[in-house]
């Protein structure tokens, strides 16, 4: 008799984990629509948000590494956060707000780890503030927006990131950080 192959079952995702790559998925899926909101709201520059849709593969492929290695994406989702809003504050300019995403990144890094992991957490931490530190007001940008298109955009930010952390505190809610 021939003997059916039983494949293993993947091991079970932890709580932390499975909180980071909700969010990684969640943020993949709501990328590439950021280019359109941009002419939506402003009918130009469409070109000057291209990282929102590059950034997207990233946390779909970090999403993709949880059960293997599930710190990895914890540590990666907000990692190509910080790379994201530095690149997006390059394209799009400060007065657009985009900064403002550095407080999801830091959120994140303050709710993904453990005890034990206490020390990565801290060392990412003062990565996402020396990103802002070092970047913040230092890139020269030619927007292609009015005044009014830029008030716009920091709107569309700022009501971005305040649905980010929504669903961050919504989804973190009662996790065990183990």
């Amino acid at each position: 008799m021939a003997e059916i192959a039983v494949r293993e079952a993947p091991p079970p995702v932890d709580a932390l984990t499975a909180a980071s790559i909700t969010i990684a998925w969640v943020v993949a899926l709501n990328k590439p629509f950021y280019p359109l909101y941009v002419w939506w709201l402003t009918g130009d520059g469409v070109a000057s948000s291209p990282t929102a849709v590059l950034a997207a593969p990233f946390f779909a492929a970090i999403a993709l590494l949880g059960r293997k290695y599930p710190l990895a994406v914890r540590a990666g989702v907000p990692l190509i956060g910080i790379v994201d809003t530095v690149l997006a504050g390059m394209f799009m300019g400060q007065a657009t707000g985009t900064e403002l995403y550095f407080v999801a990144c830091i959120t994140l890094i303050a709710l993904s780890f453990t005890e034990r992991e206490k020390w990565l957490q801290r060392a990412m931490a003062l990565f996402c503030f020396a990103a802002f530190v070092l970047f913040h007001g230092r890139a020269e940008f030619s927007s292609p927006w009015s005044p009014e298109d830029m008030r716009a955009l920091l709107t569309l930010n700022i009501f971005s990131v305040a649905s980010l952390l929504t669903f961050i505190a919504l989804r973190y809610a009662g996790v065990p950080r183990g």
